[in-house]
């Protein structure tokens, strides 16, 4: 069961109804024009029309089903501690380096651009922790590591990030 907010089943809601209303559409037309070229088994327009149609309603299904399923979280957290969608900066001790990143839902996350998930360990480690705070982040039964927290930026939901594909 997933963990979203508000935000994001709004978002989903959206990008649901988008790819019902447009991109399936779209998709029905293309595989229509493609199966008037004739010949259905050497017609690669009719092919990559037929996948694409099949791909968008792949996606509405995952969409729905995580709708279905999902536990609406709040993205609310006390000025002075870390929560959903802030931005913190911390210490690894072990690399001796500081990183930024941004803590969100799980659909959301991407660690290349800097978005932790809050199910993963080290999300799960600096949520509700404060400025100077040295938190442990487990990786495994024994193994593991130190952040200290170094700074923390109270970002919100601005709705520029993207829901993860499948």
């Amino acid at each position: 069961m997933d963990e979203l907010t508000k935000k994001d089943l709004e978002k989903i809601n959206k990008e649901i109804e988008y790819r019902k209303v447009v991109v399936r559409a779209q998709a029905l037309e293309a595989v229509k024009t493609a199966r008037a070229h004739g010949d259905l088994s050497e017609n690669f327009e009719y092919q990559a029309a037929k996948r694409d149609k099949n791909r968008n309603d792949s996606r509405i299904r995952y969409l729905e089903k995580l709708v279905r399923n999902a536990r609406v979280i709040s993205d609310e957290s006390k000025t002075d501690e870390i929560g959903i969608n802030n931005t913190v900066t911390l210490y690894v001790e072990d690399d001796r380096v500081e990183e930024t990143y941004r803590l969100v839902t799980s659909i959301r996350g991407d660690s290349l651009k800097g978005l932790i998930s809050i199910d993963s360990p080290l999300g799960k480690a600096i949520m509700r922790r404060k400025v100077g705070d040295r938190v442990f982040v487990p990786l495994g039964d024994k193994d593991g590591y130190y952040v200290v927290v170094r700074k923390l930026e109270n970002t919100t939901d601005d709705d520029s990030l993207e829901i993860r594909s499948y």
